[in-house]
């Protein structure tokens, strides 16, 4: 009967940009995937994602390991609440064993794209996707502008990589705690191109640039409106863990990358959640006066945050 129930259970699998609209995937207890819940309205006009919609739930039991690439954890091993990677040791391991990332899969014969990717003034980083995956790496990472720089196999696209963030100085990653800082004080969307097609140019200037790599020329794609970045007020706190029993509850003013901005009503601002804290554990839904009753911590960087409203 206890394995029956479990089949029946169903846990967050974190957040999907699929479609190019947010939404939380979920996935049953026993492996397979789930229904994805809308985080917004969906597109509007102009390609603007409406937001506004209200949501709460509840934590509810342990939070388990999420699995390898669909494929559920033989342990159903528990992981820590404040880790933003949902997997047990093992797991983890697995993953990272066919993961570009980690260099593992230079035998790949799918082309790869380049990308130049901008967070923020001075906030830039240089990365690869796959070609056929299109901008959802991007969504993924809260990029909030950026401009393909070159398309080829995979290991040109590495070598390109490593020559661009030496070349321009960039590092390989940007941390969500500065990406969040940043965000509800970004310049207009005409500051944002110009930095972006300044570093463009720089990038394809540069001097050993793979020849199986072909160069693909500046079109800025701003993410702004996809967010919901536009007049999006600064947060005064950001969910640190979940814990067993306790609520989240507010309407959704922004999706940017795994982050959800909720004002959680009552005068007390908005809460930056972290997606990938909510992957692995059982979730209910919670009513819309809940507020927020887990661990909140301040925004790093952020001026006047405020301490102690939760």
């Amino acid at each position: 009967m206890e394995d029956r129930a479990r089949e029946r259970e169903w846990r967050s699998a974190g957040l999907s940009w699929a479609g190019g609209v947010p939404g939380l995937r979920w996935e049953a207890a026993g492996g397979g995937g789930g229904p994805v819940s809308p985080l917004s309205y969906g597109v509007g006009a102009g390609g603007l994602v409406a937001y506004g919609r209200g949501i709460g739930f509840r934590v509810v039991g342990e939070r388990r390991c999420v699995g390898v690439r669909g494929n559920p954890c033989p342990l159903r091993a528990v992981v820590a609440g404040r880790a933003t990677q949902a997997q047990c040791g093992e797991c983890a391991r697995l993953d990272r064993s066919r993961s570009v990332a980690a260099d593992t899969m230079a035998d790949d014969p799918r082309p790869y794209a380049v990308y130049l990717a901008w967070f923020g003034p001075g906030m830039v980083k240089v990365g690869i996707t796959r070609e056929d995956r299109g901008s959802a790496r991007l969504l993924e990472q809260g990029v909030v502008a950026f401009s393909w720089l070159g398309r080829g196999p995979l290991m040109a696209a590495r070598r390109c990589e490593e020559l661009l963030r030496s070349g321009l100085g960039v590092p390989d990653r940007i941390s969500y705690a500065k990406k969040r800082a940043v965000r509800a004080a970004l310049p207009g969307a005409a500051e944002r191109a110009a930095e972006v097609r300044e570093l463009h140019a720089r990038a394809v200037g540069l001097a050993g640039w793979p020849e199986a790599l072909g160069v693909v020329g500046c079109e800025v794609v701003d993410h702004a409106g996809v967010f919901g970045l536009e007049g999006l007020a600064g947060a005064v706190g950001v969910v640190r863990e979940m814990v067993s029993g306790g609520c989240v509850a507010g309407r959704v003013v922004a999706v940017a990358g795994p982050d959800v901005h909720m004002d959680v009503g009552r005068g007390e601002g908005v809460v930056v959640v972290d997606s990938r804290l909510l992957a692995g554990w059982g979730l209910e839904k919670g009513d819309a006066g809940d507020g927020v009753t887990v661990p909140v911590k301040g925004v790093e960087g952020e001026v006047g945050v405020q301490e102690g409203l939760f």
